[in-house]
């Protein structure tokens, strides 16, 4: 095995401005070592105290997200990891494993505090090494969480578009099968003899039944009621289609409207009539539920398009905050609904504008909502209440759920980046984090108060910025 030479250390970027000697210094201090391919270099857990320099080969990093074990990133060669100066890690976060025999420096960590003292240069350098990789380790995790926030209203959007979805498939069919029927009900109906003013009668009925706005709802029982009524009433005419009940108590005819039809068409006329309006009915039923399961879904897609922002600028806008919160909760109702949540909203609508990115603003109400969703689970169904009013020269949002609350040690860290309260492989703890950085980002301010069946999260801005 060939040991690291002062020359290898020095072709690394990171080290080419430390002085020789204190390199040599580094090599003393360290050993080389060589790793299989396969090779675990540390488990999960392990404690974090001594630094690797690569000089051949790679190593895997992984942990787990989202539930699953997951490969976070690979060091190559020339990489520097491990345990560095001030870092204030202890344990690794995942394991280590070899996928490319590695030869490499290894420094257990006391030998580095004495470079602190001794060695400036080689000090400043493992420090910028350190600095470096929490950038980027932050900023993949921050990616991560906005992949997995996507991933989570990703399940949710997929459970509202298959229902109107399904809901339209349905409605199609049921109106092919009705309208295949036309030509034969047309030519019973048209082979009737009714005079003018009766049809104006029958037209009448039919018209003020499909077109009332104030039909009463009916409870299950009410409209079981209803039906049996209708149906006994269809019986003491010998009219034995007792579909027709069905599909007319849909639209509140009761046995009035039957007696007054009957004086207008009576049997035999009124058994084909009745099965003609029936049939015209059922259809008026089919197109009106297709029209509003398309609605939903449209809604849907714009709430989709709103949410991510997709037609508008970068720079900040004039926004009304309720538009945001409001499709945040749009992309969120699946969740809402499978947790029974029941979300009070209490807007102040007169609240002035303010100057925002609103792509992010959205990423804010969903990382706070969907905590409060998350911490509500426990009981099994819980209520969030969002309320905005003006608060002299600020916009204020107050998010308040009735979960267990935070524990007031942990009240202080909930905005500090990984620090989570969820399971693991539930949650990044980068949520409040972005959180905490968008609304500086926006001259506001987030705070949170907490105790047992009452958390709050309030976020402000200022009008100033407006």
């Amino acid at each position: 095995m060939k040991n690291v030479t002062l020359d290898e250390l020095k072709a690394i970027p990171t080290l080419q401005t430390v002085p020789d000697d204190q390199l040599l210094w580094f090599i003393a201090a360290g050993e080389t070592i060589e790793v299989q391919e396969g090779e675990r270099l540390f488990e999960k857990g392990d404690p974090l105290d001594k630094t690797l320099i690569i000089m051949e080969g790679r190593i895997r990093i992984c942990a787990m997200q989202g539930g699953k074990m997951r490969e976070v990133f690979v060091v190559k060669e020339q990489a520097i990891t491990g345990y560095l100066p001030f870092s204030r890690a202890t344990n690794t976060f995942g394991y280590g494993e070899c996928i490319q025999k590695c030869r490499m420096l290894r420094v257990h960590k006391d030998k580095l505090q004495e470079a602190i003292k001794q060695h400036y240069e080689l000090t400043e350098a493992l420090v910028h090494t350190m600095t470096s990789r929490v950038r980027d380790f932050t900023s993949q995790q921050q990616q991560n969480e906005k992949m997995f926030a996507l991933g989570k209203l990703s399940a949710g959007l997929a459970h509202e578009l298959n229902n109107p979805a399904s809901a339209i498939s349905r409605g199609a069919s049921s109106l092919q099968g009705q309208i295949k029927r036309l030509p034969e009900i047309f030519k019973e109906v048209a082979a009737l003899n009714i005079k003018p003013e009766k049809i104006d009668t029958i037209n009448q009925i039919l018209i003020s039944k499909t077109h009332q706005s104030d039909r009463p709802i009916l409870s299950m029982m009410q409209r079981a009621d209803l039906e049996d009524d209708l149906s006994d009433w269809l019986t003491d005419h010998d009219i034995k289609d007792f579909n027709i009940a069905e599909n007319i108590a849909e639209f509140g005819f009761t046995t009035d409207d039957l007696e007054h039809m009957n004086s207008c068409t009576p049997q035999p006329q009124l058994g084909s009539v009745l099965e003609w309006m029936s049939n015209y009915l059922l259809q008026e039923k089919m197109v009106s539920d297709i029209k509003e399961a398309s609605t939903r879904i449209s809604e849907l897609v714009n709430s989709v398009k709103t949410f991510t922002h997709m037609d508008r600028d970068t720079d900040k806008q004039l926004l009304d905050i309720h538009a945001g919160i409001r499709n945040t909760l749009t992309m969120l109702n699946y969740k809402l609904r499978k947790a029974n949540i029941q979300v009070v909203e209490n807007f102040d609508l007169n609240l002035p504008q303010v100057r925002a990115l609103a792509g992010e603003l959205n990423q804010v109400w969903t990382n706070i909502i969907d905590n409060a969703i998350d911490a509500m689970e426990v009981n099994g169904s819980g209520i969030l209440e969002i309320r905005t009013q003006l608060d002299r020269h600020f916009v204020c949002v107050y998010i308040k759920d009735n979960g267990p609350g935070i524990p007031p040690e942990e009240q202080s860290q909930v905005f500090d980046p990984f620090f989570t309260t969820k399971d693991m492989g539930k949650g990044t703890g980068l949520g409040l984090d972005v959180v905490n950085r968008i609304i500086r980002q926006h001259s506001g301010t987030v705070k949170v108060t907490s105790v047992p069946g009452n958390t709050e999260f309030i976020v402000c801005f200022p009008l100033t910025d407006n």
